[in-house]
């Protein structure tokens, strides 16, 4: 194997490895500091960027990074607290749409400034913005490419 091979198995190592600490750092600080669990998080953001703030269950799914496996216990706690509600789809009696509401806008809001600390501490403090960059080029052409 060449060089260029062997440094590009070790960036993915180390992301693969870092990935999840850094993930649970954020999601700890979050928390602690009064905000959202990253995973509701994650949900209710996909909901506040979709068309009427509402998505059929498989495709907040499809949309969510963090807890696809888990997104019917992750709906039914956040709907148990307010934050979202659970709509019937009357084109297909047997789907649901989960909508946010407007205690999830506002935890949403609320969670934020936590979130963005976070990302700064255990991520963005440790690039450049050159190389904040290159990431950024570097995921685009990845995502582009149909990863």
């Amino acid at each position: 194997m060449s060089n260029h091979s062997n440094l590009r198995l070790d960036a993915w190592r180390l992301f693969i490895t870092l990935h999840p600490k850094i993930i649970e750092r954020i999601d700890f600080d979050l928390q602690s500091g009064g905000g959202l669990s990253l995973q509701h998080y994650d949900i209710l953001l996909e909901l506040s960027e979709a068309e009427g703030q509402r998505l059929r269950m498989y495709e907040l799914a499809q949309r969510v990074v963090l807890s696809r496996s888990s997104i019917t216990r992750l709906v039914d706690q956040l709907a148990g607290q307010g934050m979202l509600v659970r709509e019937i789809d009357p084109q297909d009696r047997r789907g649901s749409f989960a909508v946010l509401t407007s205690v999830g806008q506002t935890a949403l809001q609320t969670s934020w400034p936590i979130y963005r600390e976070a990302i700064l501490q255990h991520f963005g403090a440790f690039v450049s913005d050159d190389e904040a960059n290159t990431l950024v080029e570097v995921f685009n052409r990845m995502h582009s490419g149909g990863t």
